[in-house]
C-alpha cells in the first residue's frame, strides 16, 4: 500500500459561506474563528489529512468549510462538496424509512420481524423471551449479535443479503430480548430488508426516491460505485497515523448485505439538509415526509443506559451534555470517521467528516456545541418580543398560589423576567429544574413556553377590586394564598 507522510501537514481552507450572511463581526464570527483555530491545531498535531465541517440553524446552512486534503498525493483540498463514506449514519435513513412506512399504516413498531421476514431464525438459549420486534431492532435491544457471521471488518469482504440469510440460523442471540442495549449492524440490516418487503422496492431505490430526492440531497447516494460523477468527489480514505507519521491507504468497502447499516456516501452540505429535516419533517418543497410526532419519537429516549446520561431513540443516539439534549449518530468505515448531531430544542446542528481512521468526530462536535451553539442561537434564534406587559405591571401577579392537591407555585420576577416556580414537597434539590419563564402573549395571559414557543397558557384572573385571585393553567385553577410585594 502507498503511504503518505503528513507529520508537517499544512491545513488549507476552502469552501463557501452559504447565503446566510454570517455577521462580519460579533459573537458568532468570534466563536467560529476560535473553533477553527482549535480545529486546525488539532488536525496539525494529529496529522489528520482532511476534514469538512458544517453549521446548521433550523432550515439554514449557516456555514460550511473544508480543511486539509481529500487527496494528499494529488494535493486536492477538502471542501464542503467533498464526499465521504458516512458509514453508520446510514442507519438514521433506514430508521426514517421504517417510520415513513409506519406513518403510512403499512407496519407497526411492535410487529414481530418474522411477520415480514419469515425466514428469520437464530439460535437462542432464552426460550421464554418475547418475539423480537421492529422496535427492538431500531433501539438495539433485540439481543442480536453485533454482526453477521463474517469477518468483514477484518478482511473488508462483506456478505450479500443471501449469505446473511443463509448463515443467520448458525448464529445465536447474545442477550435476552429487551434486557440490554447492544449495538447491532445486523439488526439495522434486517430493518432494511423489512423496508424492501413492505415497500416492494429495493432498499437503495426506496431511500433515493423517498428521502434523498425530496430533500435535494443530490450529492448523496447509497451505492457510490454506480455514480461515476460522485465517485470522483470521494475523499481518499486513510488509516491511522503510524509511528513514522505516515498513513496507509484503506481499501474501498462495499457493505453489500449490510447496506442499510453502513453504505451511504454524502457531503457535509447534504447532511446539513438532513439535519434541517430533523427540525421540520418536510421536503425541500415543503411536503411532509415524516410526521412531527414521528420525528419526536425518533429523537426521544426509548432505552436509557445505566449512566442516565445517554440512551437510544429510534435509529438515533441521545445524549445529555450539560443543559442540552443532543440527538446524533456517528459513522466509521475504513478510512472515514463522521458525525452528525442536532439539538432539537435549539434547532442547532453540526456535521463533521474526516478521511482518517484516527480522527475523533464526537470530540469536535461537542466542542462546537460548547463554543458555537450559544452564539448561533443568539444570532438567529431571537423571537419577536411581544410588548404586552411591562415589569411594573407584572408585580401584581407576584405571589404564592396553590391547587387543591397542595401543589405550590411561586410567581416571581427574576432577571427582569416573570417566572413561575412549581413544586410539591419535598422540593427539588436544584430549583432550576422547576423554574419556567412566563412569556406574555396577551392581556394577563402568558405561556409556560419551551424554546420553540410551545407550552401551556397561564391566565391571571382578578376580583372586583382589581386584585389577582387565581390563575388558570390549562383547564384548572390555582388560587392565591399570599400576596407578593407591592
Amino acid at each position: 500500500m502507498r503511504k503518505y507522510l503528513i507529520s508537517a501537514i499544512v491545513v488549507l481552507f476552502s469552501g463557501q459561506l452559504f447565503a446566510s450572511e454570517l455577521p462580519e463581526s460579533g459573537a458568532l464570527k468570534s466563536a467560529i474563528s476560535l473553533y477553527e483555530t482549535w480545529l486546525k491545531a488539532k488536525m496539525e498535531y494529529r496529522g489528520i489529512p482532511g476534514c469538512s465541517f458544517a453549521i446548521v440553524y433550523d432550515q439554514k446552512l449557516v456555514y460550511s468549510k473544508g480543511y486539509g486534503y481529500r487527496d494528499m498525493e494529488e494535493k486536492i483540498p477538502a471542501t464542503p462538496e467533498t464526499l465521504y463514506r458516512v458509514a453508520s449514519i446510514t442507519k438514521t435513513f433506514t430508521g426514517t424509512a421504517i417510520m415513513q412506512l409506519c406513518d403510512a399504516g403499512k407496519l407497526r413498531l411492535d410487529d414481530p420481524i418474522k411477520k415480514y421476514l419469515p425466514w428469520f431464525d437464530i439460535k437462542s438459549e432464552f426460550n421464554d423471551d418475547p418475539e423480537i420486534t421492529i422496535w427492538n431492532l431500531l433501539t438495539h435491544t433485540s439481543g442480536l449479535p453485533a454482526e453477521a457471521a463474517f469477518p468483514y471488518w477484518t478482511d473488508h469482504r462483506f456478505p450479500t443479503r443471501e449469505q446473511i440469510e443463509k448463515t443467520l440460523p448458525m448464529q445465536e442471540l447474545v442477550y435476552p430480548n429487551q434486557t440490554k442495549w447492544s449495538y447491532s449492524n445486523l439488526a439495522m440490516s434486517l430493518l432494511g430488508y423489512i423496508v424492501e418487503v413492505v415497500s416492494g422496492r429495493k432498499y437503495e431505490d426506496y431511500i433515493n426516491e423517498n428521502i434523498l430526492k425530496p430533500l435535494s440531497m443530490n450529492n448523496s447516494c447509497i451505492d457510490i460505485k454506480k455514480n461515476k460523477k460522485l465517485l470522483k468527489q470521494l475523499a481518499v480514505g486513510y488509516g491511522r497515523r503510524l509511528p513514522d507519521g505516515s498513513h496507509e491507504l484503506m481499501p474501498f468497502t462495499d457493505s453489500k448485505g449490510l447496506m442499510p447499516a453502513a453504505n451511504l456516501s454524502s457531503t457535509v452540505e447534504d447532511l446539513a439538509k438532513w439535519a434541517s429535516f430533523q427540525f421540520s419533517g418536510k421536503s425541500s418543497d415543503g411536503d411532509i415526509l415524516l410526521k412531527k410526532s414521528s420525528l419526536r419519537e425518533m429523537h426521544r429516549v426509548q432505552w436509557l443506559r445505566p449512566d442516565w446520561e445517554s440512551g437510544w431513540g429510534l435509529g438515533w443516539g441521545v445524549r445529555k451534555k450539560g443543559d442540552r439534549t443532543i440527538v446524533g449518530h456517528g459513522g466509521w468505515v475504513a478510512g472515514y470517521r463522521t458525525q452528525i448531531s442536532c439539538c432539537p430544542d435549539e434547532k442547532t446542528a453540526f456535521i463533521i467528516m474526516f478521511n482518517a481512521d484516527d480522527a475523533s468526530p464526537s470530540e469536535y462536535i461537542y466542542k462546537a456545541f460548547d463554543l458555537i451553539a450559544p452564539a448561533l442561537v443568539d444570532t438567529y434564534g431571537e423571537k419577536e418580543k411581544i410588548e404586552v406587559a411591562i415589569a411594573p405591571e407584572w408585580k401584581k401577579y407576584v405571589g404564592k398560589y396553590r391547587d387543591p392537591w397542595l401543589w405550590d407555585y411561586d410567581v416571581m420576577i427574576l432577571n427582569e423576567k416573570l417566572v413561575i416556580y412549581s413544586y410539591d414537597y419535598p422540593p427539588e434539590e436544584d430549583p432550576r429544574y422547576s423554574l419556567s419563564e412566563l412569556t406574555p402573549i396577551g392581556p394577563h395571559t402568558f405561556r409556560i413556553a419551551d424554546k420553540n414557543g410551545h407550552g401551556q397558557k397561564v391566565v391571571f384572573e382578578f376580583d372586583e377590586k382589581g386584585n389577582v385571585t387565581r390563575f388558570k393553567k390549562g383547564e384548572n385553577y390555582n388560587y392565591r394564598v399570599k400576596n407578593g410585594p407591592n
